[in-house]
């Protein structure tokens, strides 16, 4: 997969811009993993969801990596029902 697969032309600006920034992370596999999870989920989130992905966006590629694939802990405040519905995802995920 290259990239998404979702059509955005139906999406708010703030749903499109997730989508666009969750393909274009900066490493291959947090692109991967998060612009496949957005295509599938961002028109359902709701408000609270975004703003939890919003947070997650801001973290480190690396840092976000080892903690969607359990190498290190996940810090408490990443720690929500969404990141562990993305790490349950990622599971489901055939690289």
């Amino acid at each position: 997969m290259t990239g998404s697969t979702c059509n955005s032309a139906d999406l708010d600006p703030r749903r499109r811009k997730l989508l666009f920034r969750s393909w274009h992370r900066g490493m291959r596999e947090t692109d991967l993993i998060l612009g496949q999870y957005a295509d599938a989920h961002i028109a359902q989130m709701s408000d609270t969801d975004l703003d939890e992905y919003e947070m997650l966006m801001e973290a480190l590629d690396r840092d976000l990596l080892q903690w969607v694939t359990g190498e290190v802990t996940t810090p408490e405040e990443y720690d929500t029902p969404l990141f562990r519905d993305i790490v349950a995802f990622r599971q489901r995920m055939k690289f």
